[in-house]
């Protein structure tokens, strides 16, 4: 009988969690453009994702959940307020630049791990993480000047900001993630990441707008455009949060974190694919330069990061 590890299986499911995830930044296009909030769509889809999940935690992770100890509870939640921060300032940089743009730029978080891993634990840089950072940093610049000659969104230089700032601290999650991940069992750790993040985006989500997740809820039932963007918050939570994620996760059973970690370079790709053909969204010649650069870039920090023997498998990092 051909195992999992031989067959086309693994490769077929990490294929179809890319392709997911791929689609995500389509689906908060699309929900943006029925009025809802870039705060209430990130506190939609992490409380939703972690309302799913709360059966299965208190069914298979009770007793692990009870027993965590103080230290490692704070920092779940640390985790997922860096969580927050990521999925409020990638998902708020799509009303602002081009989804190319943003995926790319968002997804340099190995970069920005393997760099913090060099400044708080001193880690040794490599000659494949230093080609990154040139790389990425080139891609980067290629792709500013590119948005800011008429290449980008409404606002491309406030849009690409802040999708490296979720780049950021979707990384600050990653770090904290790769040591408790040491300790706590993948469904206990992004339970209470996923949880800790719902609950800072809806009282984020409440402070900028107080009626608009009120008027969400209290307008489902009524369908038309409330129904639309519900579904597409549901949409989030299930596909790319939570089928993505895990496809992921369980294709490194079978496939090296490098070549998985590789693999996502796809996401990207196909987020700006998807954009060209839904909204026309084309490449200018300078930010077509840039996204092969930046992917490059990504490619060899996270070729890198991978070598390292503190990288955890089952804790990749992702933003979609």
């Amino acid at each position: 009988m051909t195992s999992p590890r031989r067959s086309l299986l693994p490769h077929l499911v990490l294929a179809g969690g890319i392709a997911v995830a791929a689609a995500a930044s389509i689906m908060i296009r699309l929900a943006q453009s029925l009025g809802l909030p870039s705060t209430t769509i990130a506190a939609g889809r992490l409380a939703i994702a972690a309302l799913i999940l709360l059966p299965l935690a208190l069914a298979q992770a009770r007793g692990e959940l009870g027993a965590l100890r103080r230290r490692d509870i704070l920092l779940s939640v640390a985790s997922g307020l860096f969580l927050a921060v990521h999925f409020a300032a990638w998902i708020s940089s799509l009303e602002f630049t081009s989804v190319a743009s943003s995926v790319a730029l968002v997804s340099t978080n190995p970069l920005w791990v393997a760099l913090a891993s060099a400044l708080l634990f001193r880690e040794r840089l490599s000659a494949a993480t230093l080609l990154g950072v040139a790389l990425t940093i080139g891609g980067s610049v290629l792709i500013g000047l590119s948005d800011s000659s008429g290449g980008g969104g409404s606002n491309a230089l406030l849009g690409n900001g802040l999708a490296l700032l979720g780049a950021a601290a979707g990384s600050g999650y990653f770090l904290i993630g790769r040591g408790l991940r040491r300790r706590l069992s993948i469904l206990a750790y992004i339970w209470l990441a996923y949880s800790s993040a719902a609950v800072a985006l809806v009282l984020l989500a409440l402070a900028v707008g107080p009626g608009d997740l009120g008027a969400l809820w209290r307008s489902v039932s009524l369908g038309g455009v409330a129904l639309s963007g519900f579904a597409l918050l549901a949409g989030l939570a299930i596909g790319p949060q939570l089928l993505g994620h895990t496809a992921f996760n369980w294709s490194l059973r079978y496939l090296s974190a490098t070549f998985v970690t590789v693999a996502l370079l796809g996401e990207p790709i196909g987020s700006a694919l998807l954009a060209l053909l839904i909204f026309g969204e084309g490449f200018q010649p300078l930010q077509l330069a840039g996204f092969v650069l930046l992917l490059a870039g990504i490619a060899s920090a996270a070729r890198a990061e991978q070598a390292a023997p503190s990288a955890p498998a089952g804790a990749q990092p992702g933003h979609s």
